[in-house]
Order: structure tokens, then C-alpha cells, then sequence
């Protein structure tokens, strides 16, 4: 299943502006490739960042939320942001859904 991980922080603990950030920063991509198997994601779809909006977005291949959580803190994204984790559907899929319950009416 897809999760997105919306990761909001204030320009005050922003990684370009907080030098404790940045240490966590500098090396959390690195942690989420080395822990995401204890916590049953499958893999990291996609990491990027919006800097002047102090925002990032992570799409994760994920069993449950909860494991998302988990290495969010593991991790330190939840040391330094806000998280919001959201259940995503891919456009086609839900294309399909809408198709296969037209069929059925």
C-alpha cells in the first residue's frame, strides 16, 4: 500500500537554519534505507522537498501507518517536523475502481 508522509518543520528548526537539524537531516535518508525492512515498508517511492515551504514529501510502500510512525521517530523526522501520514491510491487504480462500479450498476 502507498503512504504519503507530509513533513512540515518552522523555518526556525529548518535544516538550512538549525545546525541540530541539519545533523538529523544530513543522514535521515541515509537511516530510512538502513531500517525501512524492521518496520515492513518495502521500499521509499519517493523523497522530495519544497525548501522555502519548509515541507517535505515521502511516498513509502507500506504495509501499516503505524510502522511509517514508528521510523518517522526511529529515524528523527518527528524530532524535527510535523507528520502527517495520508493512504494514497495511484490514479489508474482508482480509474479502475470507478470502471468496475459503473460495470456493476
Amino acid at each position: 500500500m502507498l503512504f504519503g508522509v507530509f513533513a512540515h518543520h518552522s523555518p526556525e528548526s529548518c535544516p538550512l537554519n538549525n545546525e541540530s537539524s541539519k545533523k538529523i537531516f544530513m543522514n535521515i535518508k541515509k537511516q530510512m534505507d538502513l531500517k525501512i525492512k524492521n518496520y515492513n515498508i518495502n521500499k521509499v517511492i519517493a523523497f522530495y522537498m519544497s525548501v522555502l515551504e519548509h515541507q517535505w514529501v515521502i511516498i513509502l510502500d507500506a504495509v501499516h501507518a503505524h510502522d511509517i510512525e514508528n521510523l518517522c521517530i526511529d529515524v528523527g523526522i518527528s524530532s524535527i517536523s510535523t507528520v502527517k501520514i495520508v493512504p494514497m491510491t495511484n490514479y489508474e487504480d482508482t480509474l479502475k475502481r470507478m470502471e468496475d462500479g459503473l460495470k456493476s450498476h
